[in-house]
């Protein structure tokens, strides 16, 4: 099964990333940039038939790799 994994940075959390990007946007002119966010996704092949247990499978790897629990969040989309 196709999966994929979206990591987003808490909103709270500080994005020092997204930061540097926005102001380099902003000196390059391109001043209609106000916030940049940076995320990650993740396109896995899943052995598997039931969706349900794959989803469950890969939320373990998100809590064990893929996402730090403590800054980022998590959305896992299964795809048939």
């Amino acid at each position: 099964m196709k999966v994929r994994v979206e990591v987003t940075r808490r909103p709270e959390i500080a994005d020092p990333e997204g930061t540097t990007i926005k102001r380099a946007l902003n000196d390059l002119d391109h001043t209609s940039v106000k916030e940049v966010r940076v995320d990650r996704v993740f396109s896995l092949d899943v052995d598997g038939d039931d969706p349900e247990a794959v989803r469950r499978d890969v939320a373990d790897m998100c809590e064990q790799l893929l996402a730090n629990p403590v800054l980022e969040d998590y959305a896992i989309e299964v795809i048939e």
